[in-house]
């Protein structure tokens, strides 16, 4: 990461924060730990509720919702599927079977209401194989627990017993499939700490950021779990808190660790060498953490309380690993002390074959620029090229895996009742005045209107409010949720036409069209005002107005990259079976928004590593191209092996059974990829190599390169120990 001059007002905050983390590390350690232990058993006992909710204040979706709300309503509506495998459900030698499955159901703690498979309610197959018990919960979905599920779901033992087969439908599937976890987060560990043994050398150095990410993680989560009892928070704000906390915990700890280390090797005591590379990384990690904030920070204008909440766990993440880096980090350090500094024969040879590699891809790259760069561009375009089809959608069930509850529910309900069943629509009409009866023209012509209308294959029951006012019935799609025709049905029922009637269109599957119709109205402005606000930052530390401009471009081109990728897996399925999928997806409309704050933030990090680096150089040289080369050779190992670090923990979340973790998990990988290869090792030097001293051009200013001038707060130190850092040239 990028070095404080021994004057800098932030590198002697930082450096301060070090030394007492360093003076007092028994301390610190045990604050540490005390805190962990504190939050997980307060959420043991206290509890860490999801709730996957859309909630979208304004929208027509949300305003259906509030006027159907009721006190008498259950607070969490589920089903529990029968099917049989031979004849009708409602036949009379069933009939006693299904008695007794409705009367243990009623049983069942927790359980308010039961209605029991009905050709009239529309909850009995027209072939009469499958049936749905309706259940009402006394428990908010935030709060329903995987016991309470299970418990629910065992009730119909009676229908299981005489050979029926059952399934929990709803929020009860949803729950017994938990995180979705397979595991996967344990082997990005694992290839953490291989990269981080051959970066660091020796185990101290394979384990200390292990520990001081582990403790970082482990806080966030819990407090986010908590967060859950006061405020709405989904189910993948833990798994991206995770994923981001992972990633950017170990990374900040490696760039410490490795400035520590170099100094350490150069005579410096550890206390010294503890507080100069606190000094120098622990700056660098502060303004590598502030740009991830200020781009999540940009995710608060899209007025969707979904992404805000996304936005402020994975902050925290962020929040928690640099603090983690700033404090912990030292203190576990001190007691390392010299053990960590010595590298083992393996770790000497990784890094002298490193070295040369970089030394001649610099060489490659400066020499002939124009080829280089053309090269990156080719490349970039191939992968970016298939985000010209990025088409936003709407996940369902069905696109789930098949070992999943809820994807084995989808598919039983599918079957029996036709692909739009599992996401049936809510049309309300709001009357001018109360309703006249049963035959009320104004409701019966609504009724007639939406059964009529393309695309409709069902219309429930009318359902009147008590006052007359309000009249709702459900309507069945010809096609799933995850249907682009789906999503036209729902605006061209809003635009039916009742004299006396206002029409909305309401429940989950509007609440996702009107989401995706508020992320793609709020896109343009968030991503530029993460574009103005990253620069005005870049500014200050490279007081040059093209690195920093470049810098941002280069960012969206790796998240270009990204984009073409998510929509070559998931739109169009390419290779989607590898991992996990049993065909193409659609990408929901808040993940390339999620993905642009995320991976901006984080690839800045590489690039503002590598910039400064250079600039350093050619501050004390003049020589533009010698300065990219040596800035190229000196950060080239430190980064690979942070971005093989970050890579390996998104990669291993690819695994889980939620579609959009897996969206996260590959497009956040690539992103990565591409930016710490592609990105740095040819466009950034061969775009640099073409441009010359018109990179550090300043308005309104003229002097020569090697003019001595005031040098912003960061320049790099140089991952290979240059001991540069913190000298101004002619001194």
């Amino acid at each position: 990461m990028t070095a404080a001059l021994p004057d800098s007002r932030a590198a002697r905050a930082v450096s301060a924060l070090g030394r007492a983390s360093v003076r007092h590390r028994s301390l610190v350690i045990a604050t540490w730990v005390l805190l962990v232990l504190a939050l997980v058993t307060a959420a043991r006992v206290i509890g860490t509720p999801t709730d996957n909710d859309v909630r979208l204040p304004g929208t027509d979706a949300q305003l259906v919702r509030d006027l159907t709300a009721s006190p008498e309503s259950p607070l969490t509506s589920a089903t529990i599927i029968v099917v049989t495998r031979d004849g009708r459900l409602d036949d009379e030698a069933r009939s006693g079977v299904l008695a007794a499955t409705l009367a243990s159901l009623r049983a069942a703690e927790h359980v308010t209401t039961v209605k029991p498979p009905s050709t009239r309610e529309g909850t009995l197959s027209e072939d009469g194989t499958t049936g749905l018990f309706t259940v009402g919960l006394d428990v908010r979905r935030a709060e329903l627990g995987e016991p309470v599920a299970r418990a629910v779901t065992d009730a119909a033992r009676p229908a299981a017993d005489a050979g029926l087969r059952v399934l929990p439908g709803g929020a009860l599937a949803q729950v017994l499939d938990g995180s979705g976890s397979t595991g996967g987060e344990y082997f990005g560990l694992a290839l953490a700490a291989v990269v981080l043994f051959l970066a660091l050398g020796g185990l101290l150095g394979a384990v200390l950021p292990l520990v001081a990410s582990a403790l970082a993680v482990v806080v966030t989560l819990q407090v986010v779990g908590l967060a859950g009892n006061l405020t709405a928070v989904p189910s993948q704000a833990a798994t991206l808190a995770l994923m981001v906390g992972l990633g950017v915990g170990i990374d900040y700890a490696l760039f410490l660790l490795n400035r520590f280390r170099t100094l350490a090797r150069s005579g410096l005591s550890v206390p010294d060498a503890i507080d100069r590379a606190t000094a120098d990384s622990g700056t660098a990690v502060v303004f590598a953490g502030a740009t991830v904030a200020v781009a999540l920070a940009g995710l608060g204008l899209t007025e969707v309380p979904l992404l805000q909440t996304l936005a402020w766990t994975c902050g925290l993440a962020v929040l928690f690993a640099v603090l983690a880096a700033l404090t912990l980090l030292p203190a576990l350090t001190s007691f390392a002390g010299k053990r960590l500094a010595r590298g083992g024969a393996l770790h000497n040879r990784f890094n002298r074959g490193v070295g040369g590699f970089w030394a001649r891809q610099a060489d490659r790259v400066t020499r002939r620029p124009w080829p280089a760069g053309g090269a990156a561009l080719v490349v970039l375009a191939l992968l970016a090229a298939p985000a010209v089809d990025l088409r936003f959608g709407q996940l369902d069930a069905g696109h789930s895996p098949e070992s999943t509850a809820v994807r084995q529910a989808h598919d039983a309900v599918a079957a029996a009742f036709g692909p739009g069943r599992g996401s049936a629509l809510t049309v309300l009409g709001r009357l001018d005045t109360p309703v006249a009866g049963a035959g009320d023209p104004r409701v019966t012509t609504l009724v007639q209107r939406a059964r009529t209308h393309p695309g409709v294959a069902a219309v429930g029951p009318v359902t009147p409010s008590a006052d007359g006012r309000v009249v709702t019935f459900p309507v069945t799609a010809e096609t799933s949720g995850g249907d682009p025709a789906t999503a036209d049905l729902v605006h061209r029922l809003r635009e039916l036409s009742v004299p006396g009637m206002t029409v909305h269109v309401g429940g989950p599957t509007a609440a996702r069209v009107d989401l995706a119709d508020r992320v793609t109205d709020k896109l343009p402005l968030v991503i530029a005002v993460v574009l103005l606000l990253s620069i005005a930052i870049l500014l200050p530390a490279f007081k040059a107005p093209l690195l920093a401009l470049k810098a941002a471009v280069m960012d969206l081109i790796s998240i270009g990259a990204a984009y073409g990728v998510l929509t070559a897996v998931f739109t169009w399925g390419w290779g989607v079976t590898w991992i996990g999928l049993s065909g193409p997806a659609p990408i929901p409309s808040f993940v390339p928004l999620m993905l642009f704050a995320l991976l901006f933030g984080l690839s800045m990090d590489y690039e503002v590593f590598l910039l400064s680096d250079v600039r350093r150089r050619w501050r004390e040289t003049g020589d533009n191209l010698r300065s990219v080369r040596e800035g190229l050779i000196g950060t080239g190992r430190v980064i690979t092996a942070a971005a093989a670090i970050m890579v390996g923990v998104f990669l291993a979340f690819v695994p889980n059974d939620d579609p959009t973790i897996k969206m996260f998990g590959v497009g956040m990988a690539v992103a990565i990829t591409v930016d710490a290869t592609v990105v740095r090792c040819l466009l950034v030097p061969a775009t640099m190599a073409v441009l010359g001293d018109l990179n550090w051009w300043v308005p309104g200013r003229r002097r020569s390169p090697g003019e001595a001038a005031p040098l912003p707060d960061r320049v790099s130190p140089g991952p290979g120990g240059g001991s540069g850092a913190g000298t101004r040239p002619g001194r």
